[in-house]
């Protein structure tokens, strides 16, 4: 390892210790710490006990049983014990910790979500290290130094985005195969909302590619069966339940909901960064803001869609089209800006567009560092604080700038970024094609032979 290399390993260790220490002291200062997590833990100890986890109210008398010692939930907790939002599946995958004493689970959570954040950036940091060596470097440290929620509120948003990466990785570099497909499968059975495109974008893919990811949904399914049947014997009426905890998350006041009437969407690290959060300034209607968040960003994925299957695949355009892909997922449904540490997985291509040179390589970096500051809990803390201390003139047109400034940012650049490796992306298929001589390889034997 040379001496770059080193200095670079030892930066991105230290960045990632950062986010471990800060978010483990602001665990133990808030008493609504590794709140998520508690969400996920406590629900499985219900499902435990033989008790319907998705019946309002299941998980929040198992935790006021168990957690005795402890201050009375806030009204943010209760709900979040009383709602439970995650599928059969992730019980299944949280049952290991939910049968240790929660001191030693949580514990061992935050230690899997730092493990696995800091090499799903390892591994991005090894893919264009040598194209583009400081700009992956100073990317991956800002990002990593920025985790300080996840770690705080336990959210499986830092395990899901890591296996996530992991798995892409795996599959791109053909190495590690089954281990990539487990990661993948664990990352859908937990948050499909989270992994479910990049997924389906190696379906879309072809080749070996559609084959791990068909892989993936069998191992998927095998995790899913048992975990219904789990829950169907214990709570036989869970689908009508959990789909009415989801209409009571996003009904007005609820933690889902993006207008201004939401108990805790709050701002900055906790808000909430899907394209209706900045249309419902416009109209907060759930009528107006979810089908034109739909039109958007399903014209943008149609658009994806349409140059993944005309053209065939290559590593470079498929670490753009990833690029691509990740913004838009956070922009389609409800995500907050622990899910955005996926933006990991647009660094290999920020750093492939910076090693071309030209105009190209400053937009690339320009829209990178914009959304991973913008997505980022550090610099959300700094600007709220100032915005704290501003005394503006009580009017109509004050208060809505002020709105705009708190809401507008995070989902405006993810739209950007997204059309922008999108562009790209689509520009060089479009390139590619017009150069292509006829009766060239076929992209399925292509990606068939790139997997070898």
């Amino acid at each position: 390892m040379t001496k770059t290399r080193r200095m670079a390993l030892i930066w991105i260790l230290f960045c990632c210790g950062i986010s471990v220490l800060w978010g483990s002291l602001l665990e133990r200062a808030s008493p609504d710490g590794m709140i998520d997590f508690k969400g996920v833990f406590y629900g499985t100890r219900c499902l435990l006990q033989h008790g319907d986890p998705y019946k309002v109210g299941g998980p929040l008398h198992i935790y006021e049983a168990e957690a005795k010692d402890h201050s009375l939930p806030s009204t943010v907790l209760q709900q979040v014990l009383s709602l439970n939002v995650y599928l059969p599946t992730a019980f299944i995958l949280i049952t290991p910790f939910a049968m240790l004493p929660w001191g030693l689970a949580h514990l061992v959570w935050m230690a899997l979500t730092a493990g696995c954040l800091l090499l799903a950036s390892l591994l991005m940091w090894n893919v264009e290290s040598k194209a583009a060596p400081l700009v992956s470097v100073v990317l991956i440290c800002f990002l990593l130094s920025n985790c300080e929620a996840v770690i705080a509120t336990g959210n499986p948003a830092g395990i899901v985005v890591g296996l996530c990466v992991v798995a892409v990785w795996c599959f791109l570099k053909g190495r590690f195969v089954p281990i990539g497909v487990l990661c993948l499968a664990i990352s859908l059975a937990i948050k499909p909302h989270d992994a479910g495109l990049v997924w389906l974008y190696f379906v879309l893919a072809g080749g070996v590619y559609r084959k791990r990811a068909l892989q993936t949904l069998l191992i998927t399914i095998v995790l899913a069966v048992p975990a219904i049947l789990w829950i169907s014997h214990v709570a036989p009426y869970w689908m009508q339940e959990l789909h009415s905890n989801l209409l009571a998350q996003a009904a007005p006041g609820g933690a889902c909901d993006p207008g201004p009437s939401s108990a805790n969407s709050g701002s900055g690290p906790s808000m909430i960064i899907n394209l209706q959060s900045a249309l419902y300034v416009f109209r907060n209607d759930p009528c107006f803001y979810n089908p034109a968040s739909y039109l958007v960003c399903g014209a943008l994925l149609l658009i994806a869609l349409v140059g993944t299957l005309r053209l065939r695949f290559s590593q470079r355009r498929a670490w753009l089209a990833l690029a691509a892909i990740v913004p838009i997922t956070m922009l389609v449904t409800y995500h907050r800006p622990y899910d955005a540490k996926i933006l990991l997985l647009s660094i290999p291509a920020c750093a492939m567009l910076w090693a071309e040179g030209g105009l190209i390589k400053w937009a690339a970096l320009a829209v990178n560092s914009a959304a991973f500051v913008l997505t980022g809990d550090l610099p959300w803390v700094v600007l709220l604080g100032f915005i704290n201390t501003l005394h503006l003139p009580l009017s109509h047109l004050a208060g809505t700038l002020l709105i705009g400034v708190q809401v507008f940012p995070a989902p405006l650049i993810l739209l950007v970024t997204g059309v922008f490796y999108l562009w790209v992306y689509v520009r060089r298929c479009r390139d590619h094609a017009a150069q292509q001589p006829p009766g060239s390889m076929p992209r399925e034997l292509e990606a068939s032979a790139e997997g070898l």
